[in-house]
């Protein structure tokens, strides 16, 4: 026993091997030097980005997006850049009302070097109702950005045609001339209306 503790109480005989043995068995631990789950890394991104939204959030809502991002809306004119989107989204922001969109499911894939991720999610609205969204994002530095986001509204196979056939009208109303006031102009063709099921007529009620 070292000289300097034979005449110190017991507490302080084992007070600097104790101390040694732990900073023994800390210094051996392996560290930890796992990775952080990087689909939960995007999923907290997407989450949050989507949050800032529903809150009016536009600096937390548009920091998430590259200098160089693309939006695509659901009409197909509506393929913005970042800054063309939040210049569109402003006065939405600014009136404390931008839109709230929920995922209810997504898949993330990642590249192979773990430097792009791409995604799909079904989106809850309340204004456009079932959803879906889409996008890429690239890792900046530590972070993960939304490069493109293309937000869709998947139509069912049932009413497709239907659908489709309301497009091509109202396409085809966009592009007539304006008409010139004093000319007669040709009455526009007659597209057939979708088919409807016909309607059963009630059998007339007997007379008393």
């Amino acid at each position: 026993m070292p000289l300097h503790t034979l005449n110190a109480p017991p507490d302080e005989v084992f007070r600097v091997p104790t101390v040694s043995l732990l900073l023994f068995v800390l210094a051996s631990a392996p560290a930890n030097t796992a990775p952080a789950d990087p689909k939960a890394a995007v999923t907290a991104v997407l989450d949050d980005w989507h949050q800032a939204a529903a809150a009016a959030d536009e600096a937390r809502y548009f920091g998430h997006f590259t200098e160089d991002a693309v939006y695509l809306g659901t009409d197909a004119t509506e393929r913005w850049t970042r800054d063309a989107f939040r210049a569109w989204a402003r006065p939405y922001f600014a009136k404390g009302k931008a839109w709230s969109f929920k995922a209810t499911s997504r898949h993330i894939s990642f590249s192979k070097d773990g430097a792009v991720a791409w995604f799909d999610e079904v989106l809850d609205t309340p204004n456009l109702g079932p959803s879906r969204g889409s996008g890429v994002l690239v890792k900046d530095g530590g972070t993960w950005k939304i490069a493109q986001y293309n937000l869709s509204i998947p139509i069912p196979n049932d009413v497709l045609p239907e659908v489709k056939r309301r497009i091509e009208r109202h396409l085809v109303r966009g592009q007539k001339p304006p008409a010139k006031s004093g000319t007669w102009q040709r009455p526009p063709a007659k597209v057939p209306a979708p088919q409807t099921p016909p309607i059963k007529q009630k059998a007339p009620v007997p007379a008393n």
